[in-house]
């Protein structure tokens, strides 16, 4: 469930809260209310909001807003703190809360695992020290993606905030509970009262376009998306209905099968092997360039692509091959 504006976040809240069992669908009804309202104010990019998963217990709502200014402004508001009297029969406890102030979007459709410390003024080098001991262990862990540090945001947020990202939770496990780990966090024992939260963005994989190596965030527009999707979906789904069509499948089997194989192929293979290396400058222009001439070359290759396809196919279907 998410709102989303064509922008860059430049700050960002990320908000976990346990609800109470069985008050789960008007929780989700009130925090969908709660982020209409956030959408009036004034810097506002987007908000998404992500049930409880295996990996992370707690409800956790993303707020984006173009400048911490902003977000600060929506954070400490009346109207958010009416909605909070409203919706305090559906918590379980205190919410958490991180703020990260940054250029691009601090989630990305990785694991992410973000960690909060309060750090005494006079031990800030000392943590900057230990935090580099640490990125170099996690870094020589498989699966690791990379790491950010924010430091904290005056009249906002008093702690230390932490994001690394790790390709799967197999991964991000085996670095949580590694001897490696536990060695460093006993030598910074002095920065032992954490907060830790990981959030699993598990789709977003299906838009990949940095050759590092790296996830970035889902395109900004829906309809981008959309588009994109059916460049892959297309070719995808009847490529394996060719392939399953002499296994004479009946209707619900044939589709149960396919429906699987699909999303298979199109999270490992069609996405990120022949849409985002087709359409990724569409997806993600560069900032600078003109909306209307990066609209015109992204529709016109979707066209291109799309006639191709369905040329090709008329021709193995109709011309060549005929279904049994």
């Amino acid at each position: 469930m998410s709102i989303q504006k064509n922008v860059a976040a430049a700050a960002t809240a990320i908000i976990g809260q346990k609800v109470l069992p069985g008050t789960e669908r008007e929780f989700e009804k009130w925090q969908e209310d709660l982020n209409t309202a956030a959408a009036y104010y004034p810097g506002f990019l987007g908000a998404e909001v992500s049930p409880p998963t295996p990996l992370q217990p707690d409800w956790v709502v993303v707020y984006r807003f173009d400048s911490v200014a902003h977000l600060q402004a929506w954070i400490n508001s009346a109207t958010r703190q009416t909605y909070l009297d409203v919706g305090a029969r559906y918590f379980d406890g205190p919410a958490t809360q991180q703020v990260v102030s940054s250029g691009t979007q601090a989630l990305d459709p990785l694991v992410t695992v973000v960690v909060t410390h309060r750090v005494h003024p006079s031990h800030v080098d000392a943590f900057l020290d230990w935090q580099r001991h640490m990125v170099e262990a996690e870094s020589k862990f498989a699966g690791f993606r990379g790491t950010e540090l924010f430091r904290p945001i005056e009249g906002l947020q008093e702690e230390w905030t932490t994001l690394y990202r790790y390709d799967s939770a197999e991964h991000l496990d085996a670095w949580l509970t590694s001897p490696q780990r536990q060695e460093v966090l006993a030598a910074g024992e002095k920065f032992s009262d954490f907060k830790l939260r990981t959030i699993d963005n598990s789709f977003g994989s299906w838009f990949a376009f940095e050759g590092n190596g790296k996830e970035t965030p889902p395109p900004p527009s829906e309809t981008r998306t959309s588009l994109a999707i059916w460049v892959g979906l297309y070719p995808t789904v009847v490529l394996l209905t060719l392939a399953l069509s002499p296994l004479h499948l009946r209707l619900w089997i044939g589709l149960l099968v396919g429906n699987l194989l699909s999303s298979f192929l199109m999270s490992f293979l069609t996405m990120p092997y022949y849409v985002n290396p087709l359409l990724g400058r569409w997806l993600r222009p560069p900032p600078d360039e003109p909306a209307a001439r990066t609209d015109l070359r992204g529709l016109g290759i979707v066209a291109v692509a799309m006639v191709c396809w369905a040329a090709l196919f008329y021709l193995v279907t109709v011309r060549f091959w005929t279904l049994p």
